[in-house]
């Protein structure tokens, strides 16, 4: 397969449950390695952290070339996640981590905007989406008594 080849399939228009979308098809995966990131994190409440975590990340598996999306594109991901750690000794703790990463918006380099604003949406409008369906799956998982596939 040729490199015209793999941009082409990436970027043909594909569509879930009804939903058009472009590049990874929905199934693929990806594995990254986070090297010296830094996890800060604020005390606010009795129960309740501000955190942030910052750091480069790199592709275990090297991109197809001519995949993917240009340079200097920007992404914008919310998190929703469970972490469970266990204290090892006073200065280690192993962490997990599972979740849902959510696609909030991208910015082409040329582009001036996020592309919500593009769909005449809001931050805030994307967000609220976002919890409602989580939290709507929540409810029914709970009602069926079945384990979320994340948790």
């Amino acid at each position: 397969m040729t490199k015209d080849d793999k941009r082409r399939i990436y970027n043909t228009l594909k569509e879930f449950n009804g939903q058009k979308y472009t590049g990874m098809k929905i199934g693929g995966k990806h594995r990254w390695n986070y090297r010296d990131g830094n996890w800060n994190e604020t005390k606010i409440a009795p129960e309740k952290w501000k955190f942030e975590f910052i750091c480069n990340k790199y592709r275990i598996h090297q991109a197809p070339v001519g995949t993917g999306a240009l340079n200097n594109t920007r992404y914008h991901w919310y998190i929703i996640a469970d972490q469970k750690v266990n204290k090892l000794d006073a200065n280690t703790y192993r962490t997990e981590m599972t979740g849902l990463k959510f696609k909030v918006a991208h910015k082409r380099p040329h582009w001036n905007h996020w592309s919500f604003h593009y769909k005449k949406e809001t931050y805030e409008d994307r967000i609220i989406n976002i919890l409602e369906e989580v939290l709507e799956t929540m409810k029914t998982t709970r009602k069926n008594r079945v384990l979320m596939k994340f948790f």
